[in-house]
């Protein structure tokens, strides 16, 4: 593959707080914004991915939200316990939180403003695709096309995430490097939901260079809290104007396969890929097919806006 232009992690300020961001690709091609999930650092978007995706026609922006990585870091908000989920799974009541996915939404939107990017195709994984269905409802003009990836619409009928999951993301933090490591793979491995050696080798690299980066846990719990606070879009996905393309795996343990569903009948005309065998986790495997999707998606758009 031909060299990728990458342009290495820089800050900008935007919604009041400082964003870390890299850019992959030609600066004067279309602008696509990946938004990653729940904890998860722009490293999490695979450097091969970016480049992969950059190589399609595209300027790859990747950052970190709000309290991960070296983005700002917020405050408030305790650890969220199992009675208050529970409140809310059973009970509909609100959690607090400090902030909500709307002020995630209006701090990609304000990275935006800090490059000069007038409207940009939006890919979110997860938490990121809950971001991006936002950026859609409230700043449909900023959206050339949204990709919404192992997420949701906060349809609370769709089932919780599996059993084993729950209980991971609710263990204490770790408290040393090999211990979070050690987490790091493990959890990883429980979501991608079956045997992939070649992102299993990977890991320790990579939870290494997360590591060295930062972590933030009670920015993770915050994160969470956004999520739940934040309700559900359904209501108002009907008014997405914006091409969509969902993608899902069918053997998701966090997301249910059916959040992937219900969010592609949520929004008018949008498409939707499921992959066979994918958990939750872009598995270097799937990389093609959702490489390919993507970028058939978002060139797609932009021939039907021109």
């Amino acid at each position: 593959m031909t060299a990728i232009a990458h342009q290495p992690q820089h800050i900008a300020r935007a919604n009041g707080i400082d964003i870390c961001y890299e850019i992959f690709g030609d600066p004067a091609a279309e602008p696509l914004v990946l938004i990653m999930g729940l904890g998860g650092q722009m490293l999490i978007w695979d450097d091969e991915f970016c480049a992969q995706l950059a190589s399609r026609g595209f300027r790859v922006i990747r950052f970190d939200n709000r309290d991960i990585g070296q983005s700002s870091k917020m405050h408030g908000g305790k650890r969220l316990t199992p009675f208050e989920l529970l409140k809310l799974r059973f009970f509909h009541l609100p959690v607090s939180a400090p902030y909500k996915l709307i002020d995630m939404a209006k701090d990609t939107v304000g990275l935006l403003d800090a490059l000069s990017i007038k409207s940009a195709h939006l890919v979110g994984a997860s938490m990121g695709g809950m971001i991006a269905q936002e950026i859609a409802l409230s700043f449909p003009e900023r959206v050339r096309s949204l990709t919404s990836i192992m997420s949701t619409t906060g349809n609370p009928r769709i089932p919780p995430p599996s059993r084993e999951i729950a209980m991971m993301l609710m263990m204490p933090a770790p408290k040393t490097k090999e211990q979070y490591v050690e987490r790091f793979s493990r959890t990883w491995k429980m979501l991608r939901a079956g045997s992939f050696p070649e992102d299993e080798a990977r890991d320790r690299a990579l939870a290494e260079r997360c590591f060295a980066r930062g972590i933030n846990t009670a920015g993770v719990g915050r994160q969470l809290r956004a999520i739940l606070a934040s309700g559900s879009r359904k209501p108002r996905l009907h008014l997405v104007e914006v091409p969509t393309l969902v993608i899902h795996g069918t053997r998701d343990p966090l997301v249910h396969p059916s959040g992937g569903r219900d969010t592609a009948e949520s929004i008018p005309n949008a498409k939707l890929l499921m992959i066979e065998g994918m958990g939750h986790a872009l598995t270097i495997r799937t990389w093609p097919q959702i490489i390919d999707a993507i970028a058939a998606h978002a060139h797609g758009a932009s021939a039907q806006a021109a």
